[in-house]
């Protein structure tokens, strides 16, 4: 999912803002870490500002899918070890 992601951003820099292979790789690696655009004043038409935003939004909607990926087994076995999951008018577990 990560690597599909920045596949999308370094092509999207290099077709779409004009930049080189590597400043496109820096662009979308930078944005996907959510460190922020490192050559963003050099956009200069609005399809490139279009895509910047685009991607930029995009970016963190995968770092929150990436995140629940990760957190979901850490925060079920936090449910069960707390028995959060009992439903407190029967007194027995929900199936």
């Amino acid at each position: 999912m990560i690597g599909a992601a920045l596949f999308i951003g370094i092509a999207g820099y290099h077709w779409i803002g004009g930049f080189g292979w590597i400043n496109s790789i820096l662009e979308a690696s930078m944005i996907l870490g959510g460190m922020g655009p490192v050559n963003g004043d050099h956009l200069m038409t609005p399809a490139s500002k279009l895509f910047a935003s685009g991607y930029a939004l995009f970016s963190g909607l995968i770092f929150i899918a990436a995140m629940s990926v990760i957190l979901s087994p850490i925060m079920h076995r936090f449910v069960h070890t707390f028995n959060l999951d009992k439903d407190p008018a029967k007194g027995s577990k929900k199936s």
